[in-house]
């Protein structure tokens, strides 16, 4: 399956401001880029640096005034669904240097908070059994509210506040399976059925020795899904990060499946 993917970002700056732009779909195991092709206003700086954990790209700019970019790629997705609700969870002592930092809590997702929650709730269940019961239960106490939440948002705001979009989905997810003692971290991506169509924000849990993408909201399948980057959480995947004030003029993303 092939995924089409257009993208228009259009900005100001009135002020000469450094950007970090997120957007591209990263070349990884489970996905492939068959085109692309990215085109961004001329400024005085374009550098593409690698992105966290070397998982896709970041391009630092340097720009004022008009601010266009135009991303076009398909993109092969041969990953499999799997039933990660059968896997273990790894011990410590086995845990690859990657996952690690991904059993700690970070801005967005204190998980150190959840710990009682989490073993009056999940307590009799083990690895992905749990994972998928923590999935579940998100997608039936949350609702998919856009404009609910703001760029200071974390996971206890959304658990008290019961509503949020989907990085608050996933904020949750992380920060739950965390409390689990199971590494999950964020994962940016382009994903078919999502409504309104907008960059995705997923979970991505550690089971059975390999990452599994989870989306909590229900909209999207990890099979139909084309990762752009990861992190702690949605301050290191965001798609613009602007070091100074900016205006957005619009933005559209569409993906669909390739003809």
């Amino acid at each position: 399956m092939s995924l089409l993917i257009n993208v228009q970002l259009d900005y100001g700056f009135a002020h000469a401001c450094d950007v970090l732009l997120q957007v591209e779909a990263a070349a990884i195991p489970g996905q492939v880029i068959e085109r692309a092709h990215l085109t961004v206003t001329h400024g005085e700086h374009f550098a593409r640096v690698p992105a966290q954990d070397n998982i896709g790209e970041r391009i630092w700019l340097r720009v004022q005034g008009r601010m266009l970019v135009d991303y076009q790629a398909t993109v092969a997705i041969n990953r499999i669904r799997s039933d990660f609700g059968v896997l273990a969870a790894g011990l410590f002592h086995q845990l690859p240097g990657e996952a690690v930092q991904y059993l700690l809590p970070s801005r967005y997702c204190p998980s150190n908070q959840f710990t009682d929650f989490v073993e009056h709730q999940f307590g009799g269940l083990e690895g992905g059994a749990k994972i998928a019961a923590i999935r579940d239960w998100i997608f039936e106490h949350l609702s998919y509210v856009p404009g609910s939440s703001n760029s200071e948002t974390t996971a206890v705001d959304t658990f008290h506040g019961g509503e949020g979009i989907c990085r608050d989905y996933a904020h949750l997810m992380i920060t739950l399976a965390r409390a689990c003692d199971i590494p999950a971290r964020i994962a940016s991506v382009y994903a078919l059925g999502v409504t309104p169509p907008d960059f995705h924000a997923v979970a991505e849990v550690f089971l059975g020795g390999t990452w599994h993408l989870v989306d909590a909201t229900g909209m999207a399948q990890e099979d139909e899904m084309a990762v752009i980057g990861i992190g702690r959480d949605i301050g290191d995947v965001a798609f613009l990060t602007a070091f100074g004030p900016l205006e957005m003029n619009g933005q559209s993303v569409s993906v669909e499946l390739a003809g």
